[in-house]
């Protein structure tokens, strides 16, 4: 059962453009149904536009056979961001899910993210989740993350966790001379929109000139966030070039760990550090490096009872013998990294290969470039039918010969917000990239 709820901050949901939507990144875990036996239940706020769920199945051998096996359950509205907490007063949906439910014992939740609402549901529908409990959920804040990463010898930035208010915060910058300039991140917030860059100056830091990733923030709401949430402050990192690799990890409910993708991250926004998309796999410089600290904190919290699919963050900076590997953060959830890999490793039908940090098919490895963020007004008014025909007929669709193309997502933000995203499959870098640029081209002209 698929539950993508969007259970965060839901301050800083409002400040992405069609966010309701992303309940829709799930939904390449429809290309599970291509494994006999296999049934799904997916649940979203809205109903999802049919034409999309025609999209999806139509990677698989036989879509009207799969079709009997998926289960779409929506409530109907359009679109809270608490589809969880929503679900939980509608009694009707619950027994219908319990029927749907009732006909296997071997069944499991994946959620986007876990919050108490997930784990009221579990406990409803007595179905077990694959992610980390609530109980675990402060190691993937921001101090959580440090922690975690002295804990399994991983090096971090400069820098103070646990900090409860603005003047713990003052006081933690005065702890770091010399350094010019830092870095205040909330312990729970997402896509960078939590980030405040500080160019230090004589007096207090709210007297500083400050960046912030969020563009409506002020040094009094973000005070009241840092009380609220606790936050971190460090050292920025001056180092140029500096690279943002992530890693995709999962830890089995038996404890087991596995490092399943590495990815190059795209950024934007104000301070260069809001997530706008990933190249897989990250930079062979470094990629084993990443790899390696990534299994290093999967074991450390796989030790600590976390279970479920999460992401690690990293900041990769050049020195005379090579490369040096910081952690940025962990997000215990799934991450904007999670569907591109997903939905990359079922349509191609490739296995990662642990020795060059690549996905393979038949002897031939395969490469993508993704973004949640194709938007141009030109898209506004048109329907995930109309885009999709568009994309094939244009020949950027995916062609399962070889195994190369485009897998469409966030369609529902299309007529509303003029925005969807697509992860483009080569079987080299430059043939992933090519892909990506001609149909952000394609996409964003206007008719």
């Amino acid at each position: 059962m698929i539950v993508p709820s969007l259970s965060l901050p839901q301050d800083e949901l409002r400040r992405i453009t069609g966010a309701y939507c992303y309940e829709e990144r799930m939904l390449f875990f429809l290309l599970t149904l291509g494994r006999p036996g296999v049934e799904v239940v997916y649940l979203s706020s809205a109903p999802v536009d049919p034409a999309t769920v025609d999209y999806y199945l139509s990677f698989l051998d036989d879509p009207g056979e799969a079709r009997s096996r998926l289960h779409m359950i929506n409530l109907g509205g359009t679109g809270s961001g608490q589809l969880t907490e929503s679900l939980l007063r509608r009694p009707d949906l619950l027994a219908r899910i319990r029927a749907v439910l009732g006909r296997t014992a071997d069944a499991w939740m994946v959620p986007f993210v876990v919050s108490e609402h997930e784990e009221r549901l579990s406990a409803l529908l007595n179905l077990p989740i694959y992610g980390p409990a609530t109980s675990l959920s402060s190691f993937g804040s921001k101090s959580g993350g440090r922690t975690v990463a002295e804990a399994a010898g991983v090096p971090v930035a400069r820098g103070f966790s646990d900090l409860r208010s603005l003047s713990e915060v003052e006081h933690a910058a005065r702890a770091l001379n010399p350094a010019s300039r830092l870095m205040v991140k909330l312990n729970n917030s997402y896509s960078g929109l939590g980030n405040a860059v500080v160019t230090r100056g004589e007096g207090p830091l709210s007297a500083s000139s400050t960046s912030f990733s969020a563009p409506d923030e002020t040094w009094v709401t973000f005070a009241e966030k840092i009380a609220e949430r606790g936050a971190v402050l460090e050292e920025f990192i001056e180092e140029r070039p500096l690279h943002s690799p992530s890693a995709l990890a999962m830890i089995t409910p038996g404890g087991t760990c596995h490092v399943i993708a590495t990815h190059e991250q795209i950024l934007g926004g104000q301070n260069g550090d809001v997530y706008k998309g990933c190249v897989f796999p990250a930079a062979a410089d470094y990629r084993a490096e990443v790899r390696e600290c990534a299994g290093r904190i999967a074991g450390a919290l796989a030790e600590r009872g976390v279970v479920g699919l999460f992401g690690v963050d990293f900041f990769a900076v050049k020195t005379d013998a090579g490369y040096r590997v910081l952690l940025c953060e962990i997000n215990l959830r799934l991450g904007g990294t999670t569907h591109p890999f997903g939905a990359a490793l079922l349509t191609t039908g490739a296995a990662f290969d642990g020795h060059t940090g690549t996905l393979v098919r038949d002897g031939r490895p395969k490469y993508y470039v993704a973004t949640d963020n194709c938007a141009s007004d030109c898209l506004l008014g048109r329907t995930p039918a109309e885009i999709v025909k568009f994309v094939n007929d244009s020949g950027l669709g995916f062609d399962r010969d070889s195994r190369t193309g485009n897998v469409l997502h966030l369609l529902g933000a299309i007529h509303s917000y003029g925005k969807l995203g697509f992860t483009s499959i080569g079987n080299s870098p430059q043939e992933a990239a090519d892909l990506h640029d001609r149909t952000l081209r394609a996409l964003c002209q206007p008719a």
